[in-house]
């Protein structure tokens, strides 16, 4: 565990020292989060730099299927595509990990051996956090033993929501311990959070409680993944780095599909957290449909003509 400076450690001694420090942050001025996604949106990259903005997003990528009717021939199929995105275009960057439940993280691990690409599982009752501490233990257990490097858990948000923050910090403090040597991502599921200043709050209280990575969403509630939540959540890391010289990463999950989007996530990571983030140590796309447009899009920039989703393969 991360051994903070005074002030934050302080924060966290007890329930109340922790509810005064997360109610004290700043306020986050809704009106100008929002003015500034909305500008940074619209800021283009040159074109000599739009292969770089491809090639940096789709290594950013944790390849997801997170189904009911999810079956180990998924998986292998998706681990397939998670080593070589487009066969007919061997330059193409693999993506950071392949995330699926934890009953089929032991078929990813097998299919992405040696390869480097990360296996992350979600765990804690996904996508409700609902469940007891045992069984939310028991998923990231098994996880973990069936030879996952990440794992994305759910924050209660009942809990978050009633104001019991000392409740979920040691929840996430707990599940952080049973990683072992796994990455611990928290989503904190930013559509049922409702207001920016909990986006914020939720944020500190992950990272405080050792939190690698701070995700926004399961992708199962709607809205999922917004530029401005992503704005203050990169603002709480920058400023993280700031307090404690720690790098910690984020991830927007849930209805980013296309290049144009994930550029625009590039150029908030860039302009609102700084250069050093734009690494998939630091910061990932949760997505299932992204990649096929990032590949056709790369496709058009080499070729000088565009390229349908029919020519990108399965």
């Amino acid at each position: 565990m991360t051994t903070l400076v005074a002030e934050l450690a302080d924060a966290t001694r007890d329930d109340a020292s922790l509810l005064r420090f997360l109610r004290g942050l700043p306020g986050v001025d809704q009106v100008g989060v929002e003015a500034r996604a909305a500008s940074l949106a619209t800021r283009g990259i040159k074109k000599a730099s739009k292969l770089w903005a491809i090639d940096t997003a789709i290594s950013m990528v944790d390849l997801t299927t997170l189904e009911g009717a999810d079956t180990h021939h998924k998986v292998r199929a998706l681990a397939a595509k998670a080593k070589r995105p487009d066969p007919e275009r061997p330059g193409t960057p693999r993506v950071a990990a392949v995330c699926v439940y934890p009953d089929l993280v032991a078929t990813a691990v097998e299919s992405l051996r040696g390869t480097g690409i990360g296996v992350a599982s979600v765990a804690t009752a996904f996508p409700s956090g609902r469940s007891s501490r045992e069984v939310k233990l028991a998923d990231v257990a098994l996880a973990v033993e069936s030879g996952a490097t990440e794992v994305d858990m759910v924050i209660d948000r009942g809990a978050f929501l009633e104001g019991r923050y000392g409740q979920v910090f040691e929840e996430i403090q707990v599940v952080k311990a049973a990683c072992g040597q796994a990455h611990l991502k928290v989503i904190l599921e930013t559509g049922e959070l409702a207001t920016y200043d909990n986006v914020r709050r939720a944020s500190w209280l992950a990272l405080l409680a050792g939190g690698d990575f701070i995700k926004t969403s399961t992708g199962k509630v709607s809205p999922a993944a917004t530029l401005p939540v992503t704005h203050v959540m990169l603002q709480a890391v920058r400023d993280w780095f700031t307090t404690t010289g720690e790098l910690r990463g984020v991830k927007p999950a849930g209805g980013i599909r296309t290049t144009k989007d994930a550029i625009r996530y590039l150029v908030a990571v860039h302009e609102v957290a700084g250069e050093q983030w734009l690494t998939p140590e630091l910061f990932r796309f949760g997505a299932s449909s992204l990649l096929n447009d990032l590949l056709m899009q790369r496709r058009t920039q080499l070729d000088g003509h565009y390229s349908g989703p029919d020519y990108i393969p399965e």
